[in-house]
């Protein structure tokens, strides 16, 4: 590696509205945006383990009151460390980075409701 490199770029926090490229058969799948960003894995600052905004609130945020309040955090599902998800998941140095921390959580939060609702059923 050269001697100037800072951090993987997959551990930079990204926009939904920004640009992504999705393959021809990513889009057929109905992948977008919203779900690169949940999905996509971040280092854990305090342990040094990758997560993804969807496996902290699957696994860290699970049994969390907040959880279901849009919460502002993420939660490293290793050490629990918590993270504001603004400058984390999505950029802290935009105009937009409230609406798109509100957005990321909520989507995240809906990804949720709609697989308990299809599979939590007895």
């Amino acid at each position: 590696m050269s001697p100037d490199y800072d951090e993987p770029s997959y551990n930079k926090p990204i926009s939904p509205r920004q640009f992504i490229w999705n393959t021809p058969e990513e889009r057929a799948a109905g992948i977008n945006n919203n779900l690169k960003v949940a999905a996509r894995r971040y280092l854990c600052p305090n342990c040094g383990k990758e997560f993804s905004l969807f496996q902290s609130r699957a696994v860290a945020c699970k049994y969390c009151p907040q959880a279901n309040q849009n919460c502002p955090n993420v939660r490293c599902p290793y050490c629990d460390k918590e993270y504001p998800i603004k400058g984390f998941i999505v950029p802290d140095n935009n105009p937009g980075a409230k609406a798109d921390q509100v957005h990321m959580t909520q989507y995240s939060q809906n990804v949720f409701n709609r697989w308990s609702d299809t599979y939590n059923r007895r």
